[in-house]
């Protein structure tokens, strides 16, 4: 199993990179516009959801850089594909999946406390419970959208 060797950041720097990451933004956005307003568009919802995914994107490349040594994104979002993986290997597998949640529990540090500060007037406990929610839809929109993608399924 090779994860450090493929970024997201090269899938992340190409024009479907960036619809892919509006795509998760917008997804983030209606969710935490619809738990804290019954609405589904509230433009400045959608400006402070944009700027905590920007905030969490930022931190994670950086992150990323430090703990690998220069490769950008392989560590908060990894990107592999049957040249990296075997996915019928149950021991590969679980080794994605941990990372995976390793990295939503990073995304979820960075982007709660932002996300109470941001959405402040709105109680607290909705606030945790929209972030929760929109990262765990945009993460399993996210997962089946690129592996689809990595692993031919597209």
């Amino acid at each position: 199993m090779v994860f450090g060797d493929v970024s997201f950041g090269i899938y992340a720097l190409m024009p479907q990179g960036w619809v892919f990451m509006i795509s998760i933004i917008l997804i983030e956005a209606v969710v935490i516009c619809r738990r804290l307003t019954t609405k589904w568009y509230d433009h400045p919802i959608y400006g402070r959801v944009t700027i905590s995914n920007v905030v969490s994107g930022l931190a994670g490349f950086f992150i990323s850089l430090k703990l690998n040594g220069g490769w950008y994104l392989v560590v908060w979002l990894p990107w592999v594909s049957n040249n990296e993986i075997n996915i019928s290997n149950q021991t590969e597998l679980l080794g994605l999946g941990i990372l995976y949640v390793a990295a939503l529990i990073l995304t979820l540090i960075i982007e709660l406390p932002l996300n109470l500060f941001l959405f402040k007037k709105y109680p607290r406990r909705e606030i945790f419970r929209s972030t929760l929610s929109a990262n765990l839809i945009s993460y399993l929109f996210g997962t089946i959208a690129l592996y689809s993608y990595s692993f031919g399924a597209v």
